[in-house]
C-alpha cells in the first residue's frame, strides 16, 4: 500500500456487484483488529451483510488502484427506525452503513473520504445523516464525535448478544 503521502490517490466510486468478493476479504482480514462486525464469522452470508435490503446506494474506496474501503447509505430498517424515530421525531434519516477499511490503510483517511461521500447523499436528499455503533467500537464512537455527530439515544437491536450494552444512536445535525 502507498504511504501516507498518497492521500490524493484515495478514490471513491459507486460499488459494482464484481466489488464483492474482494470486499466480503477486506471485511474478513479487518475484523479481528476493529471487531466490525462484531460477530464472526457471520451465521449468514457476508454477502447479505454487504448489500442489505435497505441500501440506497453504496460506494467502496480504491487506493492505488487496490480496494480499500466500503460505506453505503441506508434507510433505517423497521426496528432502528422506530428507536430513531423515539430519539428525533419527524427528522428525516438516512443512516450510513457498513463503512469499514483495511487495515493496510488505516490512517490515510479513506474511512474519513468514505464517511464524508454518505453524508453528502445523504444531505443532498434533505435528509440527516445517522448512524447506530456499538459502545464496544470506542474508537469509532470517538471518532464521530470528533467529527460532529452526537448522540440521540440507544437502541436494543434483535441481533445484539445477551450481555452486550445497547448500541448508541447518533445524528449529524445540519
Amino acid at each position: 500500500m502507498p504511504s501516507s503521502d498518497a492521500v490524493a490517490e484515495i478514490v471513491v466510486r459507486s460499488r459494482r456487484a464484481a466489488d464483492l468478493p474482494a470486499l466480503v476479504d477486506l471485511l474478513a482480514e479487518q475484523q479481528p483488529t476493529s471487531r466490525y462486525p462484531m460477530r464472526w464469522p457471520l451465521p449468514f452470508p457476508v454477502e447479505r451483510f454487504l448489500v442489505r435490503s435497505t441500501e440506497e446506494r453504496a460506494w467502496v474506496a480504491e487506493v492505488g488502484g487496490v480496494l480499500a474501503g466500503h460505506v453505503a447509505v441506508t434507510r433505517p430498517d423497521e426496528e432502528m427506525a422506530e428507536a430513531f424515530a423515539r430519539a428525533c421525531p419527524g427528522v428525516p434519516l438516512a443512516e450510513v452503513s457498513v463503512l469499514f477499511s483495511g487495515t493496510a490503510v488505516r490512517g490515510l483517511g479513506v474511512g474519513g473520504r468514505l464517511l464524508d461521500t454518505a453524508v453528502a447523499a445523504i444531505r443532498e436528499s434533505g435528509r440527516t445523516p445517522a448512524l447506530d455503533v456499538l459502545p464496544a467500537h470506542s474508537t469509532a464512537a470517538a471518532v464521530y464525535r470528533h467529527r460532529g455527530w452526537v448522540e440521540v439515544g440507544r437502541a436494543r437491536p434483535a441481533w445484539l448478544p445477551p450481555g452486550q450494552p445497547d448500541v448508541l444512536l447518533m445524528i449529524l445535525p445540519g
